[in-house]
């Protein structure tokens, strides 16, 4: 029986206006307090919920009550918004 023949495959290059730019490469690092200030936000967040908790919701401050919860997780949920910008 005859052995059937083997074709090579030619390596695939897409097309010109499909190829992906150079501008990816071509970006800036982050700046050095974006990190820093994104993991400030999260500690801070933290520390302001659980001062709110252990403090049976008098302190950090009594008066805005239960916004003292979004002060928390509006600190870290900022902190995300910076992290998402990370490079």
């Amino acid at each position: 029986m005859p052995k059937s023949q083997v074709r090579k495959k030619k390596v695939y290059t897409p097309p010109t206006d499909v190829r992906p730019t150079t501008a990816a490469s071509s970006r800036k690092p982050s700046p050095v307090w974006l990190p820093i200030t994104a993991v400030a936000l999260i500690v801070a967040g933290i520390g302001w919920l659980v001062v709110y908790y252990l403090s049976e919701q008098e302190y950090p401050v009594m008066a805005w009550g239960y916004w003292n919860l979004a002060v928390g997780f509006g600190a870290m949920v900022a902190s995300l918004g910076l992290l998402s910008r990370w490079r």
